[in-house]
């Protein structure tokens, strides 16, 4: 294992102090823990807070996405591990404004009980408190860590409408009904060319050979549905799309946004030529999304590999959200 690191121990906190100390414009600490804030205050008064968060090792994910316009706050765990319920509950309440607040939660069973138990500690201090648990990838039901669908870069749409609608001054009631709206409309699906290394670990988390794939692979290195050799990627795309056209069953007459996902590992030339690829299969079933985003926004360490997620417009407010102006370390 070969890393920019010290004690692999200490890999968290002082990621989160580098971070903070690096955009302390858009970001704060909540001292004594590994939650983090808006700085902007003034943007948050009078506003529904919105938290999300989960295991490290998904950067930018969650607190990149932290600023003016999307989420007040963030609270990261251990590599690949939930947050402490009293972690993400100081976060409620550094982000409380007396609207409620609003969590957007991955569906992982560590993720989902810890928020749950955050939830449960903020109403008994007369914090309203209301979530939403995002599974928008289609690859595979009850992985390692999740009953259900598991919650992958589909959530980053989520925490973009909502965020808008925040800071336009929607209620808590209003955040709930239009999260609940938004959810079955995202779906994403990945390809990995190889598995992430957790720094305490040392070693990836699974193995591919050098001329190997593997279909719906989750971002903690959860297996997927199959293993082949590598393909051009017209052919990846070809898979991936096949699966979400399946799934969604796309439209031209509906209108789709479209994020082309990094996994940490993978250059950007690939991700846009992956995109190119994406691009063109859509424009041959006469879609041409109205939104489209190509980066790392929902990694999984170092590993190689790409998501596509497809959002499907049901509301013609939701493309206004996906362009609402926010101030972020990450959009």
């Amino acid at each position: 294992m070969k890393k920019i690191i010290n004690d692999p121990h200490d890999v968290v906190p002082e990621m989160v102090d580098g971070l903070v100390r690096s955009y302390p414009s858009i970001l704060e600490q909540v001292p004594d823990t590994l939650a983090m804030v808006r700085a902007d205050k003034d943007s948050m008064k009078g506003k529904v807070g919105i938290v999300s968060g989960g295991g490290s090792g998904h950067e930018p994910t969650h607190a990149g996405f932290v600023g003016k316009g999307m989420l007040s706050g963030a609270v990261a765990g251990q590599v690949f591990t939930s947050p402490t319920p009293d972690q993400i509950y100081a976060a409620i309440k550094a982000v409380d404004q007396g609207k409620g607040v609003f969590l957007v939660v991955k569906n992982y069973s560590g993720d989902v009980m810890n928020f749950d138990m955050a939830k449960d500690m903020a109403e008994m201090d007369d914090i309203e408190v209301r979530r939403i648990v995002v599974d928008d990838d289609i690859a595979v039901k009850d992985s390692l860590y999740t009953q259900g669908r598991r919650g992958v870069a589909g959530t980053i749409f989520m925490h973009k409408v909502l965020g808008a609608a925040a800071q336009e001054g929607a209620s808590l009631d209003d955040l709930e009904k239009l999260a609940n709206a938004v959810l079955p409309n995202i779906k994403t699906i990945a390809v990995a060319l190889s598995a992430a290394t957790v720094p305490e670990a040392g070693k990836p988390g699974f193995e591919l050979a050098e001329d190997e794939i593997e279909f719906g692979v989750g971002i903690h290195s959860e297996p997927g549905y199959r293993r082949e050799k590598l393909r051009p990627s017209k052919e990846l795309v070809e898979e991936l799309l096949g699966k979400l056209d399946d799934e969604m069953h796309l439209d031209p007459n509906k209108q789709y946004a479209m994020l082309v996902n990094g996994m940490g590992a993978t250059p950007l030339m690939e991700q846009y030529i992956f995109a190119h690829d994406t691009l063109d299969q859509l424009k041959a079933k006469n879609i041409t999304p109205a939104f489209t985003k190509v980066g790392n926004y929902m990694t999984s360490i170092d590993m190689a590999g790409i998501s596509l997620t497809l959002f499907e417009l049901a509301d013609p407010a939701w493309l206004k959200a996906l362009n609402y102006p926010v101030e972020t370390v990450a959009w």
